[in-house]
């Protein structure tokens, strides 16, 4: 290595100096090669020093750069919004006055935006406009507007009718810093009201206003797992090898389904029990729950031995595999049918961590979901 020798004066001492690439790649020859400039240890030492010194400044000055950033970013995004809201609020109030409103009628937002973008250029376009308008109609206070979510996610939210299902929507995005692809994609799933369908008055309003709060392993699940993504036309003959194949090549979507605080462990986990080998086809930990969750896959109906299957992954995991610091695991067997009466009976004494869900490779009908939130919401509570 040809070492390039000049010479500064540093803490009084003349000494030479090599390039920060050379102390970065010091080896066991470190001392050879800086040698040959005629550089002593103390000097090597000296050097080190400075360069420790030189590294933490870097470092220093990226994440206060980077923090300025955040900052600035996020002042920008605030004044954005309420400047929107602001313009909706002017073309609502504007649409509340009888002349006005008889004078332009529908084409107030084409005429403003033809004539706003000749002296603003573009960003007036109609679309943008109504939304601006729709803004202010669903937050009528400017202080309650959701200033953690872009202008982007903004313009989602307010496609929603219905001001629970949207509420819900805003606390998810805000909570899980969801982009706005992901919420689009929580959004035509159907989340909310796969998640609301479930629940009684109290769990749907609780769910609206707080978002999906994860305390207990029921708070995980869903009553239906929604695998659109994969793109998978029905009838499919596909083997649950595929299937699990197919999930992990869309692993992000597949993490964005089963929803927060999941981390993918690995998938065909082996368990050696005696002489037999045994494999759960995905293994995650939940980060919130602290906990394993063992997921098998079913490409028809759960039966009773898929169920027992499982418990007995369960009781290997608890006593093999959890630390102290570790909950017990929860399983899921997720299948394409199940017979609830069977698995009612297949879960009698087997763990409370187990749970028996179905997955469908298609949207959900939502009208159907939406009938029986509101069926819940309109009943009286006892």
């Amino acid at each position: 290595m040809l070492v390039q020798c000049y010479h500064i004066k540093t803490f009084s001492i003349l000494m030479p100096v090599v390039s920060v690439e050379l102390l970065e790649t010091m080896s066991e020859q470190r001392y050879t090669n800086l040698k040959r400039c005629g550089i002593t240890e103390v000097n090597i030492f000296i050097m080190e020093t400075i360069h420790t010194a030189y590294s933490s400044l870097i470092a220093t000055i990226s994440t206060t750069y980077t923090n300025g950033k955040v900052v600035a970013l996020r002042a920008v995004n605030n004044q954005l919004l309420t400047t929107y809201w602001q313009i909706g609020q002017h073309i609502v109030e504007f649409e509340q006055g009888g002349k006005a409103k008889a004078t332009y009628g529908k084409a107030l937002l084409e005429n403003l935006s033809k004539d706003l973008n000749k002296l603003h250029g573009k960003g007036f376009s109609r679309s943008n406009l109504n939304y601006m308008r729709l803004v202010y109609v669903c937050f009528p206070i400017c202080e309650e507007l959701p200033h953690k979510l872009t202008w982007t996610h903004l313009c989602e939210l307010v496609k929603i009718n219905d001001p629970l299902e949207r509420s819900f929507y805003q606390q998810q995005a805000i909570l899980e810093n969801w982009s706005t692809t992901e919420l689009i994609r929580q959004k035509n799933s159907s989340l909310y009201l796969r998640l609301a369908s479930s629940k009684d008055k109290e769990g749907i309003l609780k769910l609206a206003h707080q978002g999906q709060i994860v305390a207990q392993p029921t708070d995980i699940l869903k009553d239906i797992y929604v695998f659109e993504f994969l793109k998978i036309a029905e009838p499919y003959h596909l083997s649950e090898t595929d299937l699990e194949q197919r999930l992990i090549t869309h692993l992000q979507s597949f993490l964005l389904e089963l929803g927060k605080g999941f981390a993918f462990i690995g998938r065909q986990y082996r368990i050696t029990l005696g002489n037999r080998n045994h494999y759960v086809d995905l293994v995650f930990y939940h980060r919130i729950l602290k906990c394993f969750v063992l997921i098998d896959l079913k490409r028809e109906e759960a039966n009773y031995q898929d169920v027992g299957q499982m418990n007995m992954y369960l009781g290997y995991f608890e006593n093999e595999e959890n630390t102290e610091s570790d909950n017990p695991p929860i399983g899921i067997v997720l299948a394409k049918e199940k017979d609830e009466l069977v698995i009612q009976y297949a879960m009698h004494n087997v763990s409370s961590q187990l749970f028996v869900q179905k997955y469908q490779l298609y949207l959900p009908n939502k009208e159907e979901l939406r009938k029986v939130i509101e069926d819940q919401l309109n009943r009286e509570t006892e």
